[in-house]
């Protein structure tokens, strides 16, 4: 469900086909720059509810695995 919703999310804000997105595509792939990792998170807080996610949790991620890994222990820890 999480990777689900990602790939949606990700495919807007890149305008890359979903198709082309995989566990193991980093965000460097995607052609993200620091604007579009802030744009990225706040859109991640509303469509999961999280809590702001913190500079040193973003330096962990790398690749679409690591976010929905991410995204699946915080939604774990707050159910």
């Amino acid at each position: 469900m999480v990777f689900e919703k990602l790939l949606t999310l990700l495919a807007e804000q890149f305008s890359v086909e979903q198709e082309s997105i995989s566990m193991d595509t980093t965000f460097e792939e995607l052609g993200a720059d620091s604007l579009d990792i802030v744009e990225l998170t706040m859109a991640l807080e509303e469509e999961f509810g999280v809590e702001e996610m913190s500079e040193e949790d973003l330096a962990k991620i790398a690749t679409v695995g690591d976010l929905v890994n991410y995204l699946t222990a915080k939604l774990d820890d707050d159910g």
